[in-house]
């Protein structure tokens, strides 16, 4: 009979136990995915003759905006490669890319609170503007920024071969902030991860003549 009590007692404290380690285990690789460094991939969310452009094309950095590139422009800019990052002095997570393959530098990602458009910079230019939260959806690990996907490309009317990324706040088609007779697909944004160049020395030994 003793026995039989030290065991339904232990039961649920083992449980207990068991349901903390997964949980603990299942926070860590959630922050540890979202601590990777990732490309933005374009998904357009209504196929059509003008989405055919962006689909599955990377967003890139450029002149303090993001784009998406369609492949030929001359100067499409750095890829997004960027992760999740706490946003100082709050309570959400912001977001962080690099801005050059020539040094480490980061940037914030924001929207830009008047135009929406979504923009890079320090953190003295972020702040006034949309920083967060950003997150990403469970299954597939879309990003969204206020718990929504509200994402929307605009076509550039210059012929670079880029369009503006936008983040449709006010769900309308940017139609209060662009008007009439622009071109505005609805898109998706998946992270993909950045592929991680084969390391050097003892455990990524180059072949030498």
């Amino acid at each position: 009979m003793t026995s039989l009590l030290i065991a339904l007692v232990a039961c649920p404290a083992l449980l207990a136990s068991n349901e903390a380690i997964r949980q603990g285990q299942s926070k860590d690789r959630r922050e540890e995915h979202r601590a990777r460094r990732c490309n933005l991939i374009v998904t357009c969310a209504s196929p059509s003759k003008m989405s055919s452009e962006i689909d599955r094309q990377k967003v890139v950095l450029k002149n303090n905006k993001l784009y998406i590139s369609t492949g030929t422009s001359d100067n499409p800019g750095h890829p997004f490669a960027g992760y999740y990052l706490p946003y100082p002095d709050a309570e959400y997570e912001g977001i962080v890319s690099s801005i050059t393959d020539v040094a480490p530098i980061m940037n914030w990602i924001y929207v830009d609170k008047d135009t929406y458009e979504v923009k890079y910079g320090v953190r003295v230019d972020a702040q006034p503007n949309i920083t967060g939260p950003f997150s990403c959806t469970r299954q597939d690990r879309r990003m969204t920024l206020e718990g929504w996907e509200g994402f929307v490309a605009v076509k550039n009317m210059e012929g670079d071969g880029l369009w503006s990324l936008y983040f449709d706040r006010d769900d309308d088609g940017l139609r209060e902030k662009l008007g009439l007779g622009k071109v505005v697909l609805e898109v998706e944004l998946s992270r993909w991860e950045v592929r991680m160049p084969r390391p050097e020395g003892p455990q990524g030994w180059r072949k030498t003549e």
